[in-house]
């Protein structure tokens, strides 16, 4: 990232490097590619103990920032994830202990605690999103007495099968609500996914009826947009680190074989044609690069435009970032059916990531939504 870095800022970051590069390296997710949870669990307990799950946590709730901004703390591991392809649930479980931090409740204060030492994971159910209309919605929430009854069903769910907790979010009549549910809930089924990202384990979720207590409610019935849109802004902060991340590690991959790669006497790279590309390749990823730093401050400093560049950041990333790593596979020569060379590790982990909590499109939507109110407020 091109963040002004504190000391203790990078040495988080070069912590983390260290650490991925020691448990994580390629040659192991390959080996762990049908591994049902796809890491070991002291991994993502000694990651918690690194700080990857508390930097969005204040210091009251048991958490805390190494900078005092903990969305751009939290950058600088997301783009280690990226760079590293590395596996767990970095998005799902930082979105879920800033939902919960200041919530009372005996399962809210669980769940965190759970989330911050890295003994239990939680996943999202994002079954309405600022970016949808009302027909959109896939989960459903209802009071009944002293229960909530949740009914549809959403997916992906990433580390769904792995989760002891789920944060749902769906209609709930008078507006967004979210909910927690534990995964032993009856009515609730969860099946789990073939999906691009071979190091990352994902599911299906579906509500049939599922009731819990309603003290089981995170903010307000009907009151949870506001929280709900900071969530998608916090993801969308992890995801734009992340797949810049992966760029940098594909793009550096591809010019050292440029200039290791010989044809008729000459390296790929000296090539006229090929150097016009590289330029191309590496102008979106510096302005990757910036726009995701800027998406990380802003939201650390709750900017006005915080939601809007974080979209930005989403969209710009989630088209160019795609369309760099698969130029990176055919200057290569086309070795995205190769499962023996490391480049698809990122491919695959830029694809996804480009559809998570919110697609191209749909952040494309909120920023239109976004102009389109500015104007009528004008």
């Amino acid at each position: 990232m091109l963040h002004v870095l504190e000391s203790d800022q990078e040495m988080l970051r070069d912590t983390t490097a260290r650490f991925l590069d020691d448990k994580v390296p390629l040659s192991r997710l390959r080996k762990d590619r049908d591994d049902p949870a796809g890491f070991a669990p002291e991994y993502w307990t000694n990651g918690a103990e690194l700080g990857w799950t508390s930097l969005l946590v204040s210091e009251e709730d048991d958490g805390g920032s190494v900078s005092g901004r903990g969305a751009v703390d939290l950058s600088l591991i997301a783009y280690e994830f990226g760079r590293h392809a590395a596996p767990g649930p970095l998005v799902d479980c930082n979105v879920v202990a800033a939902a919960l931090a200041g919530r009372s409740g005996d399962a809210q204060s669980t769940v965190l605690a759970g989330l911050l030492d890295g003994s239990l994971i939680a996943a999202c159910c994002l079954g309405t999103a600022p970016w949808q209309c009302r027909g959109e919605q896939t989960i459903t929430i209802a009071r009944d007495g002293d229960d909530l009854v949740i009914d549809g069903a959403v997916r992906p769910v990433e580390a769904g099968a792995q989760a002891a907790w789920l944060l749902v979010s769906g209609h709930g009549g008078t507006g967004p609500t979210q909910a927690l549910v534990p995964v032993d809930a009856s009515g609730l089924t969860i099946m789990p996914l073939r999906t691009l990202d071979v190091t990352r384990r994902y599911a299906a979720v579906t509500f049939d009826k599922v009731r819990v207590p309603a003290r089981h409610l995170v903010g307000d019935f009907g009151g949870a947009a506001d929280a709900i849109a900071r969530q998608v802004d916090n993801a969308a902060v992890i995801l734009a680190a992340e797949s810049v991340g992966a760029m940098d590690a594909a793009f550096a991959m591809t010019l050292d074989y440029a200039f290791d790669r010989y044809t008729f006497g000459r390296a790929l790279a000296s090539y006229q044609a090929l150097k016009h590309r590289f330029a191309d390749l590496k102008s979106w990823l510096e302005a990757s690069h910036a726009i995701a730093d800027a998406a990380a401050e802003a939201v650390a400093d709750s900017s006005p435009l915080a939601s809007e560049t974080a979209s930005a950041a989403r969209a710009y990333i989630g088209q160019y970032g795609t369309e760099l790593v698969q130029d990176c596979v055919q200057l290569h020569g086309g070795i995205g059916v190769t499962y023996e060379h490391d480049l698809h590790f990122f491919l695959r982990r830029v694809a996804l990531d480009a559809v998570l909590h919110g697609t191209v499109t749909d952040h494309r939507r909120l920023l239109a939504a976004a102009r389109i109110g500015q104007e009528k407020a004008a």
